[in-house]
C-alpha cells in the first residue's frame, strides 16, 4: 500500500512558486493529480491533517480532511474518510507513524464522505458524536454506531494533550461538531469550514452557519482546519475562513432578496440534446459576483438557494 507523504508545516511555502498558487478546492487548478495523495501535514508537534481525494465526477474531485492527534496516551482522530479502503489507508499511516492505539473517534460530520469508512477503525475505539449526528447514524443503521453523544462540550486529556470537542453551533449539517487543541490553538472544524468551496447547504442551517463561523473566529486560534479544500498554512487558512464567512452571508442575503422577489428555483427539464442542464431562475437571476468561480458552484447554487427558502419559510427542522 502507498503510503502518504508528509511535509512539514511551512516547508512548502517557502517556495516563492507556491505564493502564486490560486485559491480553489479544485486539485487539477492546483496542479495536483491523484498521484499526490493521500498526504498527511504535520501542524504542530504530535498533530497532523490528513487529505485523500473525495470520490466524484472526474474533473470535479477535492479533498476530505481528517485530523490526526497524536499523544503519549493513545490517538484521537475527528473525522473518517468516506469508504473503508480510503480509512483503512489513514489507520495504515498511523500505524506507520505511531505505536499508540486509536482511541477515539470524534464524528464532526455525519455525512458519508466523513463516515463511510468507519468501520476500518480498529476495534475498542470509542465513537463519539453530536445527539443529531449519532441519531442520523443510528436511523441510517450503518456501523460502528456511536457510542457517545456530545450536545454542547466535552473536555478530555490523552497523555499531556488537552482536548475540547466543541458544539460550536448547527452549520453543514446540524450535528456539527469540532474538535480543539486549546494548548496548540488548532481547531478542526470539519464542514463549518469549506476552504475556497462554494457553501453547500443540502442539509445546512444557512444563517446559523454563518454565527457558528463567527463563534469560531472568536476563538482566535492559529490553525483553522477545514473538512473540505486544502490544508494551507496558518494565516491562509485563518484569512479564507474570513473569506468564506463572507461567502455564505452572501448566499443567504442575495438568495433572500430573491425570496422576497418571489423569484423561483424549480429545476430545469434535462435538455435531450445531452447538454448540461440550465440553472434554475432564481440562480440565472443571481448576483454571485466571483463565487461563480468557486469549486462546485454549479452543482450546489441551486441548493444553497432552495434551502435559504426553506429556513425563510419555516420549513427546517
Amino acid at each position: 500500500m502507498r503510503r502518504p507523504f508528509i511535509f512539514l508545516a511551512g516547508l512548502l511555502f517557502a517556495f516563492p512558486a507556491y505564493a502564486q498558487v490560486v485559491q480553489t478546492g479544485d486539485p487539477i487548478k492546483r496542479g495536483l493529480s491523484a498521484s499526490d495523495f493521500p498526504r498527511a501535514k504535520q501542524l504542530v508537534p504530535g498533530v497532523y491533517s490528513y487529505e485523500a481525494l473525495r470520490a466524484g465526477d472526474p474533473g470535479r474531485q477535492m479533498t476530505t480532511v481528517s485530523l490526526i492527534v497524536i499523544t503519549s496516551d493513545g490517538v484521537l482522530v475527528a473525522d473518517g474518510q468516506g469508504n473503508v479502503a480510503q480509512t483503512r489507508e489513514m489507520v495504515d499511516w498511523i500505524r506507520k507513524t505511531t505505536t499508540q492505539p486509536i482511541k477515539y473517534v470524534v464524528i464532526c460530520s455525519d455525512h458519508g464522505d466523513h463516515t463511510g469508512g468507519n468501520a476500518a477503525f480498529p476495534e475498542g475505539v470509542t465513537f463519539v458524536a453530536s445527539p443529531v449526528s449519532k441519531k442520523v447514524l443510528e436511523t441510517g443503521g450503518k456501523p460502528p454506531l456511536p457510542t457517545e453523544a456530545i450536545a454542547d462540550r466535552r473536555t478530555m486529556k490523552l497523555g499531556a494533550t488537552n482536548i475540547e470537542i466543541l458544539n460550536l453551533g448547527r452549520a453543514h449539517t446540524g450535528g456539527d461538531l469540532s474538535v480543539y487543541l486549546p494548548d496548540q490553538r488548532v481547531l478542526f472544524m470539519s464542514e463549518a469550514y469549506l476552504h475556497a468551496i462554494f457553501p453547500a447547504m443540502r442539509s445546512a442551517y444557512p444563517s446559523e452557519w454563518v454565527q457558528t463561523i463567527k463563534k469560531a473566529e472568536s476563538m482566535n486560534a492559529m490553525w483553522y482546519v477545514p473538512g473540505h479544500g486544502f490544508v494551507d498554512d496558518a494565516t491562509t487558512l485563518k484569512t479564507d475562513l474570513a473569506t468564506f464567512r463572507l461567502a455564505t452571508e452572501r448566499v443567504v442575503a442575495e438568495a433572500k432578496r430573491l425570496h422576497d422577489a418571489k423569484v423561483p428555483c424549480l429545476q430545469a427539464p434535462a435538455p435531450t440534446d445531452g447538454s448540461p442542464r440550465p440553472l434554475c431562475e432564481a440562480a440565472q437571476k443571481g448576483n454571485w459576483g466571483d463565487l461563480t468561480t468557486w469549486t462546485l458552484y454549479g452543482g450546489q447554487v441551486e441548493t444553497a438557494i432552495r434551502r435559504v427558502y426553506d429556513e425563510l419559510d419555516g420549513k427546517l427542522p
